[in-house]
C-alpha cells in the first residue's frame, strides 16, 4: 500500500554554511583549486613562495606592528625599521632583488606614515569578525561569513574598513566598491562590534592612494546575494562530493593567466597545459 504524504508548507531548513571572502573568491576563479585548497587532504603538491606574496605579507605586518606600538613611536623610521624586522627573501630572484624591494618597502611605509594620521588607535588590527546572514524576512540565517580584516577604524559613530594593497595597479573607487571582500567585511564588523559600517577603502601603499567607497544597505544586500549564491553552490559541489561524486565533474579546472602563478600548478595538468609557469619574482611591481 502507498503511505500517504503530509505537506504542510513547511520547508526543510537550509545547511548553514560558513565561509571567508577568501573561499568565495577562490571557488568563482576555480573550483578545482578551491578543493585543492581546503578539500583535499592530503593537500597536493605546491609551487614555492611568491615574491609579490613576500612582499605584501611584509608591509602588512610592519603596519600591524607599527599600530601596536605607543602613538609617539609611530614614525616614519620605526615604520621602516619594522619591515627590515619582518622581512623575507622568499620568492625573489637573489639577494639583490630581495635587497632592492626592501628598500622600495621601507620607502613605502615611511611615506604612508608621513602622509596618513596613524595618531588614533584602530578598533581591529588583523581583526577576526563573523556574522550570520539572513536574506529573507521570516527564514533562519543561510551562512555564516567571516574572515580578519586588515584594520578596522572608527571615524565618528561608524566603523570604516581598511585593506592594504602592494601590488602593480593603483585601485579605484570602483574597485572598493566591487570588492565583494571588503563588502562581506563590513557586514560582518557591524555585526561583531555592533557599530554600522559602511565605508570601505583600499589603501595602495606603493603610491599612497587611498580608494574610497561608501555602501548603503542596498549595495551589501546585493553583495550577500551573490556570496549566498556562491556557498549554495560550493556546499552541493562539496556534499556531492562526499557522497561518492566525481572531483573533476564537480569541481572543474577553469584555465586562464591565472594558472601561470597558481599555488597548485604542480598538481594540475589543466592548469600546466594553459601557459607556461611563471617565474616567483614576475608579479613584484616594476
Amino acid at each position: 500500500m502507498e503511505q500517504i504524504g503530509f505537506d504542510f508548507g513547511v520547508e526543510a531548513p537550509r545547511k548553514l554554511t560558513k565561509v571567508s571572502p577568501a573561499r568565495l573568491a577562490t571557488f568563482e576563479d576555480c573550483p578545482r583549486r578551491y578543493r585543492m585548497a581546503y578539500l583535499d587532504r592530503p593537500s597536493p603538491a605546491r609551487t614555492g613562495a611568491w615574491a609579490h606574496s613576500t612582499l605584501g605579507a611584509v608591509v602588512h605586518n610592519a603596519l600591524r606592528a607599527l599600530f601596536d606600538l605607543p602613538v609617539i613611536k609611530r614614525v616614519p623610521q620605526r615604520a621602516m625599521a619594522l619591515v627590515a624586522e619582518h622581512w623575507k627573501d622568499a620568492g625573489f630572484e637573489d639577494a639583490d632583488q630581495a635587497a632592492r624591494y626592501r628598500a622600495r618597502a621601507k620607502a613605502w611605509v615611511a611615506e604612508y606614515v608621513e602622509h596618513n594620521d596613524v595618531s588614533v588607535d584602530p578598533v581591529g588590527l588583523e581583526r577576526w569578525v563573523s556574522a550570520p546572514v539572513t536574506l529573507e524576512p521570516g527564514s533562519g540565517p543561510s551562512l555564516i561569513i567571516e574572515g580578519r580584516a586588515d584594520r578596522i577604524d572608527q571615524r565618528g559613530r561608524e566603523l570604516v574598513i581598511i585593506d592594504y594593497k602592494t601590488g602593480r595597479r593603483e585601485p579605484d573607487e570602483y574597485e572598493a566598491r566591487s570588492s565583494q571582500a571588503l563588502a562581506l567585511y563590513a557586514v560582518a564588523a557591524a555585526r561583531t562590534l555592533r557599530t554600522p559600517c559602511y565605508q570601505v577603502e583600499l589603501h595602495h601603499v606603493p603610491t599612497g592612494t587611498i580608494a574610497a567607497a561608501e555602501h548603503t544597505e542596498k549595495s551589501l544586500k546585493r553583495h550577500l546575494q551573490r556570496a549566498d549564491e556562491t556557498a549554495g553552490d560550493l556546499r552541493l559541489a562539496a556534499d556531492t562530493l562526499d557522497a561518492g561524486g566525481d572531483e573533476d565533474v564537480l569541481f572543474p579546472a577553469r584555465p586562464g593567466r591565472r594558472c601561470s602563478w597558481c599555488d597548485f600548478r604542480p598538481s594540475c595538468a589543466a592548469g600546466q597545459e594553459a601557459g607556461p609557469a611563471a617565474q616567483p619574482w614576475e608579479l613584484l611591481a616594476p
